[in-house]
């Protein structure tokens, strides 16, 4: 089983990456959260993998931290609720967010990740309700930066990214890469253009 993969980002996609490690290709599934935070092309990366073996394919899995992967694997534990299920939760709401979100029994929230209906949200957050609390929140992990979290001129480029219709996680993820090359004290106007720069990519 492959747990973790260290290469160079060959090419992003909807939903998938391609990683470099030695020559080969490996196909690696990722939640717009870890897409995100990706280098651009040619840019060295790891990522935490989680392999999934069928009848018909092998499907690898990356995530940019632990608590992401674990919260993969919970996922798919619940009925109605497989690997490209379970990305579109990771996508829509952060280790953090799910936490919560289950703590309080928020169904909407949940209802906001693509593939989840209502009947979908009781059941998740039925039978993790339990469980949630032992689980993980965000993280450092897999030499990628953590979502930012709400602070400032940080956060108010984060909004002004959603508000231009990107998704709060790829925003979030598209700040980070900004702040941890311009810094934290970098001015709004350089945060947004550089987030901008980095979801064009």
């Amino acid at each position: 089983m492959i747990a973790k993969l260290r290469g160079v980002v060959d090419g992003i996609e909807d939903g998938r990456c391609v990683i470099d490690v030695g020559g080969v290709g490996y196909l690696v599934f990722c939640s717009t959260r870890t897409l995100g935070a990706l280098p651009a092309a040619a840019g060295v990366t790891s990522l935490l993998i989680e392999t999934q073996v069928r009848e018909d394919a092998i499907a690898l899995y990356g995530f940019a931290t632990g608590a992401e992967r674990e919260w993969f694997r919970l996922l798919i534990t619940v009925q109605g609720v497989g690997a490209k299920v379970a990305l579109g939760i990771l996508s829509a709401l952060s280790p953090d967010e799910l936490v919560a979100a289950i703590a309080r029994q928020d169904k909407a929230a949940l209802t906001r990740a693509p593939g989840v209906g209502p009947k979908l949200a009781v059941r998740l957050v039925t039978e993790l309700r339990e469980k949630a609390g032992a689980m993980p929140g965000g993280g450092g992990g897999a030499d990628l930066p953590a979502p930012v979290a709400g602070r400032g001129h940080v956060f108010d480029a984060v909004s002004a990214l959603t508000n231009l219709g990107y998704r709060r996680a790829e925003a979030e993820a598209a700040v980070a890469k900004v702040v941890a090359e311009a810094g934290d004290d970098a001015a709004i106007d350089v945060l947004i253009r550089g987030g901008l720069k980095a979801l064009a990519r």
